[in-house]
């Protein structure tokens, strides 16, 4: 098998990046680019850790950053699993990306930042969806910001309906406990107790 082991290599077989591709980045938030993550309600968020990266997705009804200035996003942390993993990577280290998605839109929006964790009282209590406030509130300073063109999401055809995979074609959540556990934990009594516990535990 023939690898690229160099940089050198790699630029050889790839050429020079297009005028657009690098003028699209900037290091503030201009207000197109704040329209596009205004329209996001998904947001996946790169991190890294003392044993190894981290990518974890985020959604909130509406938009799922708060666009404070052009150098500021926030993101509310909302209920979860309790792992942490992202938390826990920003406290080792604060570089983070984010990969925005728009419903049916082929444009995506990349950021490259530096992210704290902000237990502000009144910055948490701003964010509350039915009485319920975020445990923290990621607060990102963007020092990249670009958006990717849409052939990925192209390619994919992610947005088309007819496309869209039936829910029931796939493992539950309950089938992949169980095999993880040795039938521990998990199985068809976990699906049934999900929906349940998800309108409870959303916010």
């Amino acid at each position: 098998m023939s690898t690229i082991t160099t940089l050198a290599d790699l630029e050889t077989l790839y050429g020079t990046p297009s005028e657009p591709a690098l003028t699209k980045e900037t290091d503030r938030i201009v207000p197109a680019y704040k329209a596009m993550i205004d329209a996001s309600p998904f947001v996946a968020l790169a991190t890294n850790g003392p044993d190894g990266l981290d990518c974890s997705p985020r959604g909130d009804a509406g938009n799922v950053v708060r666009v404070t200035d052009e150098k500021t996003v926030m993101i509310p942390d909302r209920r979860g699993n309790n792992r942490i993993d992202s938390l826990r990577n920003i406290v080792h280290d604060p570089h983070v990306a984010l990969l925005f998605l728009i419903p049916g839109s082929g444009n995506t929006i990349r950021i490259q930042g530096r992210a704290e964790i902000s237990i502000d009282p009144d910055l948490l209590a701003s964010f509350a969806i039915e009485g319920k406030e975020p445990r923290c509130v990621v607060v990102v300073t963007v020092d990249a910001i670009y958006f990717q063109c849409a052939r990925a999401v192209l390619r994919a055809d992610l947005w088309n309906a007819e496309k869209h995979i039936d829910p029931k074609s796939l493992p539950t959540a309950g089938t992949m406990l169980a095999e993880t556990s040795d039938g521990r934990i998990g199985g068809p009594e976990y699906d049934k107790a999900w929906p349940a516990r998800a309108s409870t535990s959303m916010w």
